[in-house]
C-alpha cells in the first residue's frame, strides 16, 4: 500500500469486559501496522472494551481517517452498531476539518480466502487434501443475514481451487450446526477453522466442546485453557482443529486490503504528503506539561529526563530504587502493565484505582510517551486537550444504556433512583475519573452520585492538581450496561407490590 503519512488509521473491535483475549489480535495488528510507518496514527477501540467507540476520536489528531472494522461479517455491528457509536454518515462522514472513511470489515474481502488456507496447512501440514474435509465456522445470528454472508463466500472461493475433497460452513447457533460435523462430512480427515477475530469465549471455549474434543468449557486462553494437541480421534474420523484466523499475523495485510479497496471504490486520491507533519497538539501540551518537572496521570508518575527522554512509574514507588523496580523500554509495554492487578486480575477499567506497581518504563520520544500514556489511560491525554480547548459534553447515561444491544437491551428500563445508585456503586468503586455526563438530556446526577461529576473527583491525596492530567469520563465505561442489566432483570422477576 502506498504510506498515508497524513492519515490516521482506526481498527475497531468487540472487546470484553470478562478477559483480553477478544481485544489481543486487534492490538497485535496495530502494533505492527503502526510499526511499519505506512500511517500517522494507528489507534484501536473496541465496543465492550477501552478505549471506547467515543474516546478514540480523542486519540488521533489527523484530518484524514481510515475506519477499518476488525470483525468477520458485514452485519448487525458493522451495519448499524459501529456506525451509531462513532457517528458515521456512511462511508464517508466530514466533521469538521475531519473526513472519515468507513472501510468494509476484514473478514469480507477475498484474500481472506488465502488466510484459510493458510491456516489449514498449519493445523494439518501435509494431509492429503482428497481425503480430507474443511469445515468453516462461524457464530451465526438471527439478527442480519450478512452475518453468514462472508462466511459462505469464503467457503465458495476455496470449493472453486478443488483443494480439499468437500468444503462446508457451519456455525454454532444455526443450521448447519457445527456440532454435527461427523454427519456433514465425509472424508476420514476433518479440519476446523473458526471464522472468529479471537481465539475468545466461542472459539476457544465454546466450540472444543460443540466439537466433542471437550466434555466442558475450559478457562480462557489468557487463564491457561486449551483443548489438546492435533489430531483428536473422534467419532471415527481424525479432527483437527486450529485457532480463530483472525490471530493469524496475515491478517494485517487483509486490514491494509480493505484500506487500497475503499481508495479504490470511492476514486479517493490524496496529494503528495507534507514532508513534516503538522506539529501534535496534544505532544506540544505535554512538553509544555513536564517543561519544569515531574507530572501525573491517575496513578503514574511522568519524569522528564536528559535527551528527551521519559521516566514512568506508579506513585507508590516514586521513592523506591530505580533497580528494585522492573526496566521496560517500549510503549507497547505500558499496555501489558495496564492489563491486569498485581495478583492477575483482568483490569476491564484502566482508571481504576488498582493498577499494579513494581515497574518502570523509560523510553525516548515525546510520541513514545503520548502512545504509552493511551495505553496506560485510553484516550486521557486527548480529552484533557480537548476539554481545556473547546470543552467536552458526555453522553447522558439514559441515551447510553439506550444504544444497547443483545442481552442488555433492556438495561435502560432501570429506574432514576436505581441508575444513581448504579453510578455511586460502578463509578465509586475506586476509578478515578471524573464524570462529564448528566442522567438524561434534561437532568443531571443528583444526590451522592454528582460527586463524581465534580471538579477533582478521583485525585488521589497528595497530588498537585495544577500537574495532573485529569481523567475525565466522556461516556459510561463498558461495565455500566452488565450492572444495570442485573438490576434490570431483578426488577423483571420482582413481581409488583
Amino acid at each position: 500500500m502506498t504510506p498515508k503519512p497524513h492519515a490516521a488509521l482506526i481498527l475497531v473491535g468487540h472487546g470484553s469486559t470478562l478477559n483480553p483475549d477478544s481485544s489481543e489480535p486487534t492490538h497485535r495488528h496495530a502494533d505492527a501496522l503502526r510499526a511499519s510507518g505506512l500511517f500517522a496514527e494507528v489507534a484501536c477501540c473496541f465496543w465492550k472494551e477501552e478505549p471506547n467507540l467515543r474516546d478514540v476520536w480523542e486519540m488521533v489528531e489527523s484530518r484524514v481517517i481510515y475506519v477499518v472494522p476488525n470483525f468477520i461479517s458485514e452485519g448487525y455491528f458493522c451495519q448499524e452498531v459501529l456506525p451509531r457509536e462513532l457517528g458515521l454518515d456512511g462511508a464517508i462522514t466530514h466533521r469538521g476539518d475531519r473526513i472519515i472513511y468507513y472501510c468494509d470489515p476484514v473478514g469480507i474481502h477475498p484474500n481472506m480466502r488465502q488466510l484459510l488456507l493458510h491456516r489449514a496447512e498449519e493445523v494439518a501440514p501435509g494431509l492429503p487434501r482428497d481425503q480430507t474435509s474443511l469445515v468453516i465456522v462461524g457464530h451465526g445470528t438471527s439478527l442480519n443475514d450478512n452475518s453468514v454472508k462472508a462466511i459462505q463466500d469464503q467457503v465458495q472461493r476455496i470449493r472453486e481451487t478443488g483443494e480439499f475433497a468437500e468444503v462446508i460452513d457451519a456455525y454454532m447457533e444455526q443450521p448447519p450446526l457445527v456440532a454435527e460435523w461427523d454427519q456433514l462430512t465425509q472424508a476420514p480427515n476433518v479440519v476446523v477453522v473458526p471464522f472468529f477475530i479471537a481465539d475468545g469465549l466461542h472459539s476457544y471455549q465454546d466450540i472444543p466442546v460443540l466439537l466433542g474434543i471437550l466434555e466442558e468449557t475450559s478457562p480462557a486462553l489468557s487463564q491457561g485453557g486449551g483443548f489438546g494437541q492435533n489430531p483428536h480421534t473422534l467419532r471415527g474420523r481424525q479432527l483437527y482443529y486450529s485457532g480463530a484466523i483472525g490471530t493469524d499475523a496475515r491478517m494485517d495485510s487483509v486490514i491494509l486490503d480493505q484500506v487500497v479497496a475503499f481508495d479504490a471504490a470511492h476514486h479517493i486520491s490524496h496529494p503528495a504528503a507534507e514532508t513534516e507533519p503538522p506539529p501534535s497538539r496534544i505532544e506540544k501540551a505535554l512538553i509544555g506539561l513536564l517543561a519544569d518537572g515531574p507530572a501525573w496521570i491517575g496513578q503514574v508518575q511522568i519524569e522528564p529526563l536528559p535527551e528527551g527522554r521519559f521516566r514512568l512509574r506508579h506513585i507508590a514507588d516514586a521513592n523506591a530504587p530505580l533497580e528494585s523496580l522492573c526496566l521496560h523500554e517500549h510503549p507497547s509495554a505500558a499496555r501489558e502493565i495496564a492489563r491486569s492487578t498485581g495478583e492477575g486480575a483482568f483490569r476491564p477499567l484502566h482508571s481504576a484505582a488498582d493498577l499494579n506497581t513494581g515497574w518502570r518504563l523509560e523510553i525516548g520520544s515525546i510520541a513514545e510517551l503520548r502512545l504509552a500514556l493511551d495505553f496506560l489511560y485510553p484516550a486521557a491525554v486527548g480529552c484533557w486537550i480537548a476539554q481545556r480547548e473547546e470543552g467536552l459534553q458526555g453522553t447522558p447515561l439514559r441515551t447510553f444504556l439506550g444504544r444497547q444491544t443483545g442481552m442488555y437491551r433492556f438495561a435502560n428500563t432501570i429506574r432514576d433512583d436505581q441508575a444513581l445508585d448504579l453510578v455511586c456503586q460502578q463509578c465509586a468503586k475506586g476509578c478515578l475519573r471524573r464524570i462529564l455526563w448528566p442522567l438524561a438530556a434534561d437532568q443531571p446526577l443528583t444526590g451522592p452520585a454528582a460527586n463524581r461529576a465534580e471538579t477533582g473527583a478521583g485525585t488521589l491525596p497528595g497530588i498537585d492538581s495544577r500537574r495532573a492530567i485529569p481523567l475525565l469520563c466522556i461516556e459510561p465505561c463498558p461495565l455500566i450496561p452488565g450492572a444495570a442489566r442485573k438490576i434490570a432483570r431483578a426488577n423483571a422477576e420482582t413481581p409488583p407490590a
